[in-house]
C-alpha cells in the first residue's frame, strides 16, 4: 500500500480529535498534532488539548513537547512532522495528523520557503515599536519596505506584520522575494478530509466549549503563566481575554464572552481558509462510518 498521510482538518471545537482517535484506532496506527499551542506544555486547559484517556487510546505526537519560552515555528513544525512521518512510515502505512493551525498544516502538505532565521533584537524592537507606535506604524513601514507583500497580508495581523519587517530589515531584501509559494513534493499519499457543521449549531458548540474550560480551570491556568503574558505563544484566544481581566481592564464575565466571541471568529477564518482547498473532502463530525468508509474506497483507487 502507498504510504497515507490522513489530515484531518476543520474549525475549533467541531471534534477533529475524536475523528482522529478513530480514525487511528481503526487504522491501528497514530496521530500527529497540527496544533500551534498544544505543543506547549504550559498550556492544556485553554488549549482543548486530549485528556489523558483519549491520550492513551492512539499514540500522539507533538502534544506538550515543548515550552512557551521556545521559539517555535512553521517551519520548525516542518522539519519536526516531516522526521515524525518517515519515522512511523517506517513501521506502518497510515498516519493521522490533525489540528487548527492551517500554516502548520500546509507546512507539511506543501511546505514552506527557506526564510532567513529570526533576529531577536530586530524582532524586540519592533514589537516596542508596535507596543509604543500601534499597528499603522508597522503598515506603514512595511508599505515602504515592500508594497507587494504589503498589498497580500492580513494587515490586522501585527505577528505576520513584524515577521515581514524583520526579514525586511534584516537582509536589505523584500519579504516577498523569499516567498516563492511552490509546492514540495512529498513521498507519500495526502487525503485531507474536512469537518464543517450548520454554523449556528457549530457557535453553540464553541460556546458551551469555552464554559466548560472555565469550569476545568481555566482561570488558574491562565494565572499561572500570566508573568509570561509578553510572550509570543500567549498571544491566543482563551489566555490575553483572561491576561486583560487580571490587568482590570475587563470583568470576567465580559472576558469570557470575548473568548467566546473569538473563539467564533476564529472559527469563520478557519473555515474562510480551508474553503480555498479544493482537495478537503468534506463530512460532518457524525459520519465517522462513512468517512472510514471513503479513505478504505479511495485508498483502493
Amino acid at each position: 500500500m502507498e504510504k497515507t498521510l490522513i489530515v484531518v482538518q476543520g474549525p475549533t471545537g467541531i471534534g477533529k480529535s475524536s475523528l482522529s482517535i478513530q480514525l487511528a484506532k481503526h487504522f491501528k496506527t497514530e496521530i500527529i498534532s497540527a496544533d500551534s499551542r498544544q505543543i506547549f506544555r504550559e498550556l492544556s486547559i485553554g488549549t482543548a488539548v486530549p485528556t489523558p484517556d483519549e491520550l492513551n487510546q492512539a499514540p500522539h505526537h507533538l502534544i506538550h513537547s515543548h515550552s512557551i519560552h521556545d521559539d517555535y515555528n512553521a517551519s520548525r513544525f516542518e522539519s519536526d512532522a516531516l522526521d515524525l512521518i518517515a519515522s512511523c512510515f517506517s513501521k506502518q502505512d497510515m498516519l493521522v495528523m490533525t489540528g487548527g493551525s492551517m500554516l502548520y498544516v500546509d507546512a507539511v502538505c506543501k511546505g514552506i520557503d527557506e526564510q532567513p532565521d529570526v533576529d531577536h533584537e530586530i524582532r524586540e524592537k519592533l514589537t516596542r515599536d508596535f507596543e509604543e507606535k500601534g499597528i499603522e506604524y508597522l503598515r506603514m513601514k512595511l508599505k515602504q519596505l515592500d508594497a507587494s507583500y504589503y498589498q497580500q497580508v492580513d494587515l490586522k495581523n501585527p505577528k505576520r506584520l513584524i515577521r515581514a519587517l524583520e526579514v525586511c530589515l534584516m537582509t536589505g531584501k523584500p519579504y516577498s522575494s523569499f516567498r516563492k509559494e511552490t509546492i514540495k513534493e512529498r513521498p507519500f499519499k495526502i487525503l485531507k478530509i474536512g469537518l464543517n457543521m450548520e454554523r449556528e449549531k457549530l457557535y453553540n458548540q464553541i460556546n458551551k466549549r469555552v464554559d466548560l474550560m472555565m469550569e476545568a480551570g481555566l482561570e488558574e491556568e491562565a494565572r499561572s503563566i500570566y508573568p509570561f503574558k509578553h510572550l509570543n505563544s500567549l498571544n491566543t484566544v482563551g489566555y490575553k481575554e483572561l491576561f486583560a481581566y487580571f490587568d482590570g481592564e475587563t470583568s470576567l464575565e465580559k472576558a469570557v464572552e470575548l473568548i467566546k466571541r473569538n473563539s467564533r471568529r476564529y472559527a469563520r477564518k478557519q473555515l474562510t481558509w480551508l474553503r480555498k482547498d479544493p482537495d478537503i473532502h468534506w463530512f460532518e463530525p457524525h459520519q465517522q462510518e462513512e468517512i472510514i468508509c471513503f479513505i478504505h474506497e479511495t485508498l483502493k483507487t
